[in-house]
């Protein structure tokens, strides 16, 4: 009989030097913040997974470890029976992480004052990382219409010529719109890098988390000419909750982009990666299929909460409907384009530690975003939270407008000092 998982199980974090829950008082001055910010998920990983970790654990010595042929065998494994691509194992890099990875490639592949291409609204680490080593940031943002983000490729292709662009960094599934980009669009944005000789670092961190009637796409599966420009970032952590675990894995088909990422990754100090960081990816891999399914089933149904409970009790929040990733985009903007106020609404009324849309790009000031990955009970109590605080500051907006109404219309004629 196939096993059950229980994914409504409230399990506390706190205590456990979780950036999550721990830190309210280090990042945000207060404590009293319920968080659904940070893209971890709030579920434990099911025994027969824990039960090969314990039993490395037991063995008491943790030295230096690289990854052996059964690792290879279980990545490249998940990704050609999930996502229809072969990858062969000598293309890997092992890093602690893609956001270290990406870092690794701005210094791999282009130059201080060099021009790195990203879209916007996107991954707030995207434009830290190019302003920190120097590099020049140009945005071609995302159109969105009518809810649903799509790229503007006239504009991409321009700018990548005015700016003489290096490199690209690309988000799919896309965060935190949460667009998984086709088959077309993913083929026309990349003609346009052969063109021009763009490099892509494609960010797959979220490819696992796909909603129904879509399909997750890896970029370097779309054309054979994208594996000498393309570099593809995976990991388990987002998949698995593996994130302190610090693994990532980063396919480099190209041998000399290899090359050139493999000497700048020695140059940064990095060589054996976490030792149970391996051993859980690997394992994840090789056994977590059947929970890692009903987790999605889960976090579709969390999703549904989430669209009708807007429906019937928030509908001045608009759900931009995602078709990948656990992380859900709201456009508070029928309420206040004005991220000050939306700060005052969702933290000092609603008590919620969110993720303010403003550090995704100043266009998406009207949004913030939102972790569905929790117990729907945590869901069922943020969106309570929201839904009191909304009204409270519509019924407040309202008062006030009423009341200078009433101020004109009793001093009409009069002149106001």
């Amino acid at each position: 009989m196939a096993a059950v998982y229980d994914f409504d199980r409230v399990i506390d974090r706190k205590g456990t030097s979780s950036l999550k829950f721990d830190f309210g008082r280090e990042r945000k001055g207060r404590e009293d913040l319920l968080p659904l910010w940070v893209a971890d998920m709030d579920f434990a990983l099911p025994e027969e997974i824990l039960s090969v970790l314990k039993k490395r654990i037991d063995h008491g010595i943790f030295g230096y470890t690289d990854p052996k042929e059964d690792y290879y065998r279980a990545l490249t494994g998940w990704f050609s029976e999930h996502h229809g691509i072969t990858l062969r194992s000598e293309w890997n890099t092992v890093t602690p992480g893609v956001v270290y990875a990406i870092a690794v490639a701005i210094n791999a592949f282009t130059k201080e004052g060099d021009a790195v291409i990203i879209q916007q609204p996107v991954y707030y680490p995207f434009s830290e990382l190019i302003t920190d080593n120097k590099r020049k940031l140009v945005n071609s943002a995302l159109i969105n219409e009518n809810g649903r983000y799509r790229m503007d490729y006239d504009d991409f292709e321009r700018k990548i010529v005015e700016n003489d662009v290096k490199l690209f960094l690309l988000c799919n599934p896309h965060n935190p719109v949460g667009r998984v980009w086709s088959e077309e669009e993913l083929a026309k944005i990349g003609e346009i890098c052969l063109r021009h000789n763009v490099l892509v670092f494609s960010d797959e961190i979220h490819c696992d988390f796909t909603y129904e009637g879509y399909r997750f796409h890896p970029f370097l599966s779309v054309d054979e000419r994208f594996a000498q420009i393309a570099v593809m970032g995976t990991s388990a952590s987002k998949s698995f909750n593996l994130a302190g675990l610090q693994v990532a894995n980063i396919f480099i088909p190209n041998p000399e982009l290899r090359e050139k990422y493999r000497k700048q990754n020695a140059a940064a100090g990095y060589s054996q990666a976490n030792t149970l960081g391996l051993l859980a990816t690997q394992t994840v891999y090789e056994t977590g299929g059947q929970w890692h399914e009903q987790l999605r089933a889960y976090l579709q149904g969390n999703l549904d909460f989430v669209r009708d409970y807007l429906k019937k009790n928030l509908p001045e929040i608009r759900l931009i409907e995602p078709e990948g990733t656990y992380l859900v985009w709201l456009d508070f903007s029928r309420i206040s384009t004005s991220y000050r106020e939306l700060k005052r609404i969702v933290e000092d009324d609603a008590k919620l530690w969110l993720d303010p849309g403003i550090i995704f790009g100043k266009e998406s000031a009207a949004f913030e975003r939102i972790n569905i990955a929790s117990p729907r009970s945590v869901l069922a109590q943020a969106l309570t939270q929201l839904a009191e605080a909304v009204k409270h500051s519509l019924q407040t907006a309202s008062d006030n407008e009423g009341s200078f109404s009433k101020f004109l219309s009793q001093n009409e004629g009069k002149v106001l000092k």
